[in-house]
């Protein structure tokens, strides 16, 4: 099987950033902050992302203020105190005994 280069264009590339920026101020937040089990993708993956479109050094005005601001939101976030996932999974655990506690004495 052959490989061959696929070279992009100017405008397909920055359509490509555009894109990815976007999608990262989409997904960012929600997988910061996770669930009960802690952040789905850490900071630390998605400064490495930034990062990664920072270095390709064809960033627009623009794409640049949105890297930028996308940056300052992991500075908050990593600046904020975070929830104890441990203490918020154990009682999270322990709701489902006690509804199902609650429900048996229903029924004597």
């Amino acid at each position: 099987m052959e490989r061959t280069l696929i070279t992009l264009t100017g405008s397909t590339q920055a359509a490509l950033i555009d894109q990815d920026i976007a999608h990262i101020g989409r997904v960012m937040r929600p997988s910061l902050h996770g669930d009960l089990g802690g952040p789905i993708l850490p900071a630390t993956y998605w400064r490495k992302r930034l990062h990664q479109l920072l270095d390709t050094g064809h960033l627009s005005h623009a794409q640049l203020c949105g890297v930028d601001s996308l940056l300052l939101q992991l500075d908050l976030f990593e600046a904020s105190p975070q929830p104890v996932w441990n203490e918020l999974a154990q009682a999270a655990a322990a709701l489902p005994r006690r509804l199902h506690l609650m429900a048996a004495d229903r029924h004597i």
